[in-house]
Formats: C-alpha cells, sequence, structure tokens
C-alpha cells in the first residue's frame, strides 16, 4: 500500500521542479515569500519609504487630493482604451484571413517599436480634447502588441479545422466564425489580459502630458516633483492593487465564458 506523502514530503517537493503540490502547501510558500518582502522592506535603510510613511501618504491623498476621484477617472480612460484596443486589434487579426487585409496588420503590428515622442503631437493636432487625446495616446501604445499577439494565433490554426468545417457545408465567412472567433476566444481573452497591463503603465506618462482631467498618473507625477517619495510608492501600491484586481477578473471572464478550457487541463 502507497503511504501518503508527509508533511515535509509535500513541502520539499515545491522546492523541485516539475511538481504538483496541493493549495495549502502552494498557499504556505506565498504568505512566506510575503513576510520576507515585508520584513525587507522595513529593514531597507533609506532606500525606499517605510511601510508606516507609505500608509500615512496614501491616507493623506485619500482625503486631501482626491486619490478617489483621480483613480476614477484614470480607471475609466484605461477602461475605455482596453475596449477600443480590443476593437481594433481584434477586427483587423480576424480579418487576415482575407490577404488584402495582411499587409495592413502587419504594418501596424510594426508600431510596437515607435515611441510616442512625435506622434503626440500628431494626436495633439486630430484630437478635439485632451480626454480624447489620452485616449488614442494610449490605444497607439497597446493595440500593435495585441495586434502581433492575435495575428499569431490565427495564423497558426491547423488548416484541418477549416477544411473539417467546409466538410460540413459551412459557408466561408461562417467558417471564419466557426473556427477563427470562437475558436480563438480563449486565446484573444488571454491577450486581452496581458495587454490591458499596458494600460497602467503608459497612464503616468500619458496623463502627465494632458493634466486637464487629472488622474493617478498626474497626482503621481505632482508628488515625485516634490520629491515625496511616500506618496509616489502609496500610489504605485494603489496602482498595483488595482491592476491586480483586473487582472484576476479578466482571468475570471476568460474561465467562465471558455469553461473548456479548464476542463482540458490535466
Amino acid at each position: 500500500m502507497v503511504m501518503p506523502n508527509t508533511i515535509f514530503q509535500q513541502v520539499t517537493d515545491a522546492l523541485r521542479p516539475n511538481r504538483r503540490i496541493a493549495r495549502p502547501i502552494h498557499v504556505g510558500y506565498a504568505v512566506a515569500s510575503a513576510a520576507v518582502f515585508g520584513a525587507a522592506w522595513s529593514l531597507s535603510s533609506g532606500a525606499v519609504p517605510s511601510p508606516a510613511g507609505v500608509a500615512a501618504a496614501l491616507a493623506r491623498l485619500w482625503t486631501e487630493h482626491g486619490l478617489f476621484d483621480a483613480l476614477a477617472a484614470s480607471f475609466v480612460l484605461n477602461a475605455q482604451a482596453i475596449a477600443w484596443t480590443t476593437a481594433i486589434a481584434l477586427g483587423l487579426a480576424y480579418l487576415t484571413v482575407v490577404p488584402a487585409v495582411r499587409p495592413l496588420a502587419a504594418a501596424i503590428s510594426k508600431l510596437r517599436f515607435t515611441g510616442l515622442v512625435g506622434w503626440a503631437f500628431v494626436f495633439t493636432l486630430w484630437a478635439r480634447d485632451g480626454h480624447q487625446l489620452k485616449l488614442w495616446m494610449l490605444v497607439f501604445g497597446m493595440a500593435p502588441f495585441f495586434v502581433t499577439a492575435m495575428t499569431a494565433v490565427v495564423a497558426e490554426l491547423p488548416r484541418e479545422r477549416f477544411d473539417h468545417a467546409r466538410t460540413l457545408g459551412l459557408t466561408e465567412w461562417r467558417v471564419v466564425w466557426e473556427v477563427v472567433i470562437r475558436g480563438t476566444a480563449d486565446q484573444a481573452l488571454e491577450a486581452l489580459r496581458q495587454n490591458a497591463a499596458m494600460g497602467w503603465m503608459a497612464l503616468t506618462m500619458v496623463e502627465g502630458l494632458v493634466r486637464s482631467e487629472g488622474g493617478i498618473g498626474a497626482l503621481m507625477l505632482n508628488e515625485n516633483k516634490h520629491l515625496d517619495l511616500d506618496g509616489v510608492f502609496a500610489l504605485i501600491a494603489v496602482v498595483l492593487a488595482v491592476g491586480i484586481a483586473q487582472d484576476a477578473a479578466l482571468g475570471w471572464l476568460r474561465r467562465a465564458a471558455c469553461p473548456h478550457v479548464q476542463r482540458s487541463k490535466p
């Protein structure tokens, strides 16, 4: 009879490659890692603000500097940018089944090597207000990466799936719907989850250029200008918390919309 693993064996298994461990062991290592990080942060000799200083700065920013309103403005802007990016990127990626569209999608994917310097002036001339300018800059920063990821997914679809759909008597556009759009829904949601984080990274620069609506990026630059590192790290912690929550929500959406992905895991 095979004896069950002891707790010590399960703990040591987590230190070996390619092992599966129980959830309590996983949680234990996560708690231990957090404790080590917290201790190292508390003992850091002035390199970064202390946890107490960051907590005090967070309370000050919330009560005196309108942190909630700034976070709400940034969240709405980022959500709009994600929505536009998703629509543009998925539309182009799915249309690469049409050969005439492939050069356009390839050209847009190459824009990921360019920065926003220079383009910001062009968008300023085109945009009707500051909000639209920030929105366009965020979309321009995220869309090429999303297009690149999804065009690769579409290009790697096995030809057998298309042939199988045709044998069922489907028209070519119905084949596109069933094989390309529905068939890659889980990968599209995963690409969305990965690319959605870029918006929070670019917010500081975008909201620093256009401060008319405020936002957490503008607030962070103000704190940095006055060398208030406690405030800067408090805002970084807020963005990190919101980003983790957003990532978890998109992960839940993928699992809910594509339950077959979970069932196919070993």
